[in-house]
C-alpha cells in the first residue's frame, strides 16, 4: 500500500538529513522518551515539522522523530504519539507508520505505559505483548479499500522479534513478562468492574494506545512487536487507583531498564 502522504513524509525525514537505511523504528509511549537522548549524531524533527503528522499533544510526550545511531544501527524513534482519546481517529497514526513503510519497512517497536492485572506484574515491572482484544472497538482500517484491508492477525505480534526482546532481557538480566493487552479508548482510566470484566476476557494488561498502530503496521506489512512498562495496577486490584501523574512517574523510573533491553535488542539486530 503506497500514499503520496507517506511519501511526503519520508521526503521531509531525507531533506533533514536522514538518509542512512533504517534498521529498527521504535515508538515511544508516555514517560519513556528518555531512550532519544542516548542516539548519537541525531537528527530530530518535531513532528508539526512533517507533513500528515497529528497535532496535538500529551504530557510525557516530546512529540518529535529522532533519527540516530544506536548500538552501532539506525534507528529512527517516535518521541511521543497520537491517542484516539485525543480526536476520536483510530488512524491518527496512519501517516507516521506508513511513512515508515516508504522508508523501506523496518521492524517497528512500540512501547507504552499499561496497567496490570497480574500480581506478578506489579509496577516498574516490563512485558511483551503477546496479542490483543480491541475492546474499544473502532478499526484504523475502517474506509480503507482493497483486499489488503482484510489484514491477518495471527502473530501479529512477531514472534522473531519478541523472541529477541526475550533475548535482549536476558543478556541485561532483566526480568520481563508477557501478556496479551486490551485496549480501552482513554482518557478516562478503566474503572474497577471493567478491569475484572477485562481479567474474565483473557486480558493481563490494560492501556489506551497501540492497538491501533499494531493493526497499521501489519497493513503496511511491517513486522512489529511492543513492549508495556507497567505503571500501576488495575483500577481496585491490590489498591490500584491509576492517575496520569502516577503513569508518568513509574514509566520515567523503569524508561532506565527499558533503555537498557532497547539498546541489547537493537545491538542483535
Amino acid at each position: 500500500m503506497t500514499d503520496t502522504a507517506f511519501t511526503e513524509a519520508a521526503r521531509t525525514v531525507r531533506d533533514h538529513g536522514a538518509t542512512a537505511a533504517i534498521d529498527c523504528a521504535i515508538v515511544l509511549g508516555t514517560g519513556l522518551g528518555g531512550l532519544a537522548d542516548q542516539l548519537e549524531d541525531a537528527i530530530r524533527i518535531p513532528y508539526a515539522a512533517i507533513p500528515g503528522f497529528p497535532a496535538g499533544g500529551v504530557s510525557g510526550h516530546a512529540r518529535q522523530l529522532c533519527i540516530g545511531r544506536l548500538a552501532d544501527k539506525t534507528v529512527l524513534i517516535f518521541q511521543g504519539r497520537a491517542h484516539f482519546y485525543e480526536g476520536g481517529d483510530a488512524a491518527v497514526m496512519r501517516v507516521p507508520l506508513g511513512m515508515l513503510q516508504a522508508l523501506g519497512s523496518p521492524p517497528l517497536i512500540l512501547t507504552n505505559a499499561a496497567g496490570s492485572l497480574k500480581p506478578e506484574m506489579p509496577p516498574g515491572s516490563m512485558a511483551v505483548i503477546t496479542d490483543h482484544i480491541n475492546f474499544n472497538g473502532p478499526n484504523p482500517l475502517v474506509g480503507d479499500g482493497g483486499d489488503g484491508r482484510f489484514v491477518p492477525m495471527v502473530d501479529a505480534y512477531d514472534p522473531a522479534l519478541r523472541a529477541g526482546l526475550g533475548r535482549a532481557a536476558t543478556a541485561e538480566g532483566l526480568s520481563l513478562g508477557e501478556g496479551v493487552y486490551m485496549w480501552f479508548s482513554g482518557p478516562s482510566f478503566e474503572t474497577p468492574a471493567e478491569i475484572r470484566m477485562a481479567q474474565v476476557m483473557g486480558a493481563d494488561l490494560v492501556g489506551m494506545s497501540t492497538v491501533p498502530e499494531v493493526i497499521l503496521a501489519r497493513r503496511f506489512e511491517i513486522k512489529v512487536a511492543a513492549l508495556s512498562v507497567v505503571t500501576n495496577m488495575g483500577a481496585g486490584l491490590h489498591g490500584g487507583a491509576p492517575h496520569h501523574d502516577e503513569t508518568k512517574d513509574v514509566a520515567s523510573a523503569a524508561a532506565i531498564d527499558l533503555a537498557r533491553l532497547l539498546r541489547s535488542f537493537v545491538r542483535e539486530l
